[in-house]
Order: structure tokens, then C-alpha cells, then sequence
């Protein structure tokens, strides 16, 4: 059974930094795509961050130049770093695996609260 378990969530003050990190555990093989989504209250889940498996990266506009996105393939671990945070990036944050088959994973979700 696969298994993702993200850390790193917390409170901040705006301006602040935090990092996020997701490991994923159990019978998963040929990891394509990782990346990091966030839901806000009352918001749909959207993406934060994506890297494929050749190392390319694509953010949205709401957070270029603010978040990095990086993995490890031989960990099967992928992380977010999140700097200059604002308090609109305050969501529950989740990390997303696919597979060249096809197959996706998500992890239980990180809150990362972020104060004015």
C-alpha cells in the first residue's frame, strides 16, 4: 500500500518562510509527475507546484518566484520551499504523486497558516 506523509506545516508570520516535505513509502514505481496542492476554506484544491521526472518545474503566477519546488527520486521524496509567505497562502496543503501508469496518490494534507 502506498503511503505519503507531508511535514513541515505550521504557523508563520507573513513575510516567513517554511518548508514542506512529502516521502512516499510502499510499492510505488515509476514516479512521473510530483507536486504540492493547496485548498482554502471554501476554495477548490488548486496546484501550487509540479516537477516531472526530467526536473521541470511550473508554479502559478501566485506564487512564482516565492515557492520552489524539488525532489529526490532515489528518496521518493519531493519538498516545497515557501518564502515571502503571505496570509492568502494560508490553505491545507497536499502532496500529489502520479505514475507513468497512471496511478495517483495524495497525502493526508499539512495546514500551513500564514498571519498578517
Amino acid at each position: 500500500q502506498v503511503q505519503l506523509v507531508e511535514s513541515g506545516g505550521g504557523l508563520v508570520q507573513a513575510g516567513g518562510s517554511l518548508r514542506l516535505s512529502c516521502a512516499a513509502s510502499g510499492s510505488i514505481f515509476s514516479i512521473a509527475t510530483m507536486g504540492w496542492y493547496r485548498q482554502a476554506p471554501g476554495k477548490q484544491r488548486e496546484l501550487v507546484a509540479r516537477i516531472t521526472s526530467g526536473g521541470s518545474t511550473n508554479y502559478p503566477d501566485s506564487v512564482k518566484g516565492r515557492f520552489t519546488i524539488s525532489r529526490d527520486n532515489a528518496k521518493k521524496t519531493v519538498s516545497l520551499q515557501m518564502n515571502n509567505l503571505k496570509p492568502e497562502d494560508t490553505a491545507v496543503y497536499y502532496c500529489n504523486i502520479s505514475t507513468d501508469r497512471g496511478h495517483a496518490y495524495w497525502g493526508q494534507g499539512t495546514q500551513v497558516t500564514v498571519s498578517s
